[in-house]
C-alpha cells in the first residue's frame, strides 16, 4: 500500500486557554518578576512531573487549572479590526494572582507584538473622532473579518545562519536523549509498568516507594503502588486511571529517557496527544488478558474503535516511526505462547495498515506486576521454554534517535508552565523541535510577542548552559512576565517568527466514522499542543493514493478517504505549514469523544486571503 505522506496512516494544559484572558495579561507592562507558582511541584530528579492536563466536564476538582474536555482551549489573538471592540473577558490565571489592565491590542505588521494604546482617558475631540470611525468601520466588517488574523511574515528559512555554539557536539560520557511516549489501552498497566521500570532503575528512593505501598494498600488498592509514582494527585488516585501525562527520567545504557507516560482513557486523549507528540518512539502497552486485548481493539461490545487502535493509529500520525509492543500481564494468562502469537498476529496486521514497518516493531512479552522481562531476562520457567529474545530495557536500547535538526531557527512548542527548580520563576517547558539555545540567547514568546531572553535551562531539572533540537527542557526568562507563558504557546526565533493563525487549509486521512464530515461540522482541532473548538468551513477536494485532487468539491467525507478541506478556529494558534515544521504542521480532528481525523496543515490563510 502506498504511504501517506500526511500522516503514516493509511487505513483507516493541560492547554491553558488564553481566550480567557491570557493574551490580555500578555501585553501587560507588568514587572517581570517571579511570582508564586501554582504549577505542579517537582521536588527532586527522582519524582516523576505531572503535567496540566485537559479534562473531562466531572472533573470539577481540577477545573481551576484546566477546561474540560468536551469545551476547547484557545490561544486567541485579536485581529487589529476587532480590537476596539473586544469584549473583556475573565481569565484563569497561570500563577496565583492575576493583574488587571485596561488597553487596546494593536497588531504590528510582521510581528504579533502587541503595544499599548497611550491615548489615554483625556483623548482630544479628533481622537474621539477617529475612534468612532474605527469603531463603525469595524462593525461592518466583523462578519467578514471575525474568524481571521493577520499571520505573520517571517524571514525566509534559507536566510537562517546557525552560529557555530549551535551544531551538535557529542560531548564525552554524556547520553543522548531519547523521548519516549507510553501508550495504551485503558487498564492495560502502562503506570505500573513505568513505576516498575523507575524502581528497578533507582529512580525511586526506598522511602517514597515504602510510602506508595503503605498507602495504596489504605485505600484497598495494593497492586497500584507502582503505578502511584507516576499517578500523584488524590484524583487520579482515587478514580483508579491516569488523567493527564507523567513525565520522568531514566537513564539506559544508551541513552537518557524521558519517560511520558500518557492516559489510556478515552476521556483523556486529548492529553495523550498533547503528551505524546514530543515523543521520538514510542512503547504501546497492551492487556494480553482474555477478554482486554480485545476490547482494546474493538472497544466495548465491538461496536467501536478501542484506544489500542486510536492510540497506534495517533502515535505514527506524530511522526513516530519505531514502535515497542510490550506485551503486558502476560502472567494472566500463564506466560502462554499462543496467546501471544495471537495478539502478535492481530494487532501486527493493523499496525501495518498504520504504515508500521514489521523490521520496526519490537515485540516483548512480560509482566509489570511479576517483574518479569523488564530490565533483565524472565526467570519464569514457562515464559523462559520459548522467548529467548530482548528484555525491555534492551529493546530501548535497540531505537535509533531521529535526526535532530539543530541547523534551523529556533522552534520549542510549550507543554506546560512549571515552577524552576533553580531559580523559582515560572519557566517554559517543553520540546526543542528545531535549532538550539543557551543562556543570554533571544527569543520571541508567541502568541504574545514579547520578546525575551534566556535565563536559565534545566534538563531534568538540573541545569545546563545550552540545550539543541530533541532536548526536552524548562527554560527560564527575563524581560517577560510568566503570565505571558501560556502552555500551546511557543518560543522561537525573533527574525523567524512562526505564524499565528486561525484559518487554516489541511490534507487529512478520514478515520473509521460514522457520522460524515460536512460544512459546518463542528470539531475539537488540536495541533502540537492546544486545542480548540473549530468548524469545517470548505470541502475543497479528494485526493486520490498519489496526492492528485479532484476536479469536483464532494458534499460530504467519509471514512478512509485523503481530502482537502479548510477550518476556522475559535481561537488563533501557533501554526506552520507542514513543509517547513513538522511539529507545528501536524493536525487533529476529533468530535465526541473520538479522533475523527487526522492530517497536515497545507496552507496558513491570512487575513486577505480566501
Amino acid at each position: 500500500m502506498t504511504y501517506c505522506e500526511m500522516c503514516g496512516v493509511f487505513r483507516e494544559t493541560f492547554v491553558k486557554s488564553a481566550k480567557d484572558g491570557s493574551l490580555k495579561d500578555a501585553v501587560s507592562a507588568a514587572s517581570s518578576e517571579p511570582r508564586a507558582c501554582a504549577a505542579p511541584k517537582t521536588d527532586s530528579a527522582k519524582t516523576p512531573m505531572k503535567t496540566r492536563g485537559v479534562h473531562s466536564d466531572g472533573d470539577s476538582a481540577r477545573k481551576h487549572a484546566s477546561t474540560s474536555c468536551d469545551k476547547a482551549n484557545s490561544t486567541q489573538l485579536p485581529s487589529a479590526g476587532s480590537s476596539l471592540g473586544a469584549e473583556k473577558k475573565k481569565k484563569t490565571p497561570v500563577v496565583s494572582e492575576e493583574i488587571p489592565v485596561e488597553r487596546t491590542a494593536l497588531l504590528v505588521p510582521g510581528h504579533f507584538q502587541l503595544k499599548h494604546d497611550k491615548s489615554g482617558g483625556a483623548s482630544s475631540s479628533s481622537q474621539n473622532d477617529y475612534v468612532t470611525q474605527k469603531l463603525s468601520s469595524d462593525i461592518s466588517e466583523l462578519n467578514v473579518h471575525k474568524n481571521n488574523v493577520n499571520v505573520t511574515k517571517p524571514c525566509l528559512p534559507e536566510e537562517y545562519k546557525p552560529e557555530k555554539w549551535m551544531l551538535a557536539d557529542q560531548e564525552s560520557g554524556v547520553l543522548s536523549q531519547l523521548n519516549l511516549a507510553i501508550v495504551g489501552h485503558v487498564d492495560s498497566g502502562k503506570s505500573t509498568l513505568s513505576g516498575r521500570l523507575l524502581h528497578l532503575l533507582g529512580r525511586i528512593s526506598r522511602k517514597d516507594m515504602h510510602k506508595n505501598e503503605k498507602e495504596s494498600k489504605e485505600k484497598g488498592k495494593g497492586s497500584f503502588a507502582f503505578a502511584w509514582a507516576m499517578d500523584e494527585s488524590s484524583e487520579e488516585r482515587e478514580r483508579g486511571v491516569t488523567m493527564t501525562v507523567g513525565v520522568a527520567y531514566l537513564e539506559t545504557k544508551k541513552y537518557r529517557v524521558v519517560l511520558l507516560d500518557s492516559p489510556g482513557h478515552k476521556d483523556f486523549v486529548p492529553n495523550m496527544i498533547s503528551g505524546a507528540t514530543q515523543a521520538d518512539a514510542a512503547i504501546l502497552v497492551v492487556d494480553a488478558s482474555t477478554g482486554s486485548f480485545e476490547a482494546g481493539m474493538d472497544g466495548e461490545g465491538g461496536k467501536s474503535v478501542g484506544q489500542t487502535k486510536e492510540h497506534a493509529q495517533l502515535i505514527r500520525s506524530f511522526g513516530v516511526e519505531q514502535l515497542v509492543v510490550a506485551v503486558n500481564k502476560m502472567d494472566a494468562v500463564a506466560y502462554s505462547k499462543e496467546r501471544f502469537e495471537f495478539i502478535k498476529l492481530q494487532l501486527g496486521s493493523f499496525l501495518r495498515s498504520c504504515n508500521f514497518k514489521d523490521s520496526a516493531i519490537t515485540w516483548i512479552p512480560l509482566s509489570a506486576v511479576e517483574n518479569q522481562n523488564l530490565i533483565k531476562p524472565p526467570s519464569d520457567a514457562r515464559l523462559t521454554s520459548w522467548y529467548q529474545g530482548f528484555c525491555l530495557l534492551d529493546a530501548i536500547d535497540s531505537l535509533q534517535l531521529p535526526s535532530r535538526d539543530v541547523t534551523k531557527p529556533l522552534i520549542l512548542p510549550i507543554c506546560d508552565v512549571i515552577k524552576s527548580q533553580s531559580t523559582g520563576q515560572l519557566a517554559a517547558f517543553g520540546k526543542l523541535e528545531t535549532g538550539a539555545i543557551q543562556n543570554g540567547s533571544k527569543v520571541l514568546v508567541l502568541p504574545c510577542g514579547v520578546e525575551a531572553t534566556v535565563k536559565n535551562i534545566e534538563r531534568d531539572t538540573n541545569s545546563c548552559s545550552i540545550a539543541r533540537a530533541g532536548d526536552n527542557v524548562a527554560v527560564s526568562l527575563q524581560g517577560i512576565d510568566g503570565n505571558q507563558l501560556i502552555p500551546g504557546g511557543v518560543l522561537c526565533h525573533p527574525g523567524f517568527p512562526v505564524a499565528v493563525a486561525n484559518r487554516l487549509e489541511l490534507k487529512i486521512l478520514v478515520l473509521d466514522i460514522a457520522i460524515p464530515i460536512l460544512v459546518g461540522s463542528q470539531v475539537e482541532f488540536h495541533i502540537h499542543h492546544v486545542k480548540e473548538a473549530a468548524r469545517v468551513t470548505k470541502i475543497i477536494a479528494l485526493l486520490d493514493k498519489t496526492g492528485k485532487p479532484s476536479k469536483s468539491a464532494p458534499r460530504f467525507l467519509k471514512s478512509k478517504q485523503n481530502a482537502v478541506v479548510q477550518v476556522a478556529l475559535d481561537g488563533a494558534v501557533c501554526v506552520q505549514e507542514f513543509s517547513k515544521s513538522r511539529a507545528l504542521g501536524r493536525a487533529y480532528l476529533r468530535s465526541s469523544g473520538r479522533t475523527i481525523a487526522v492530517g497536515v496543515v497545507n496552507r496558513v490563510i491570512g487575513q486577505d486571503e480566501n
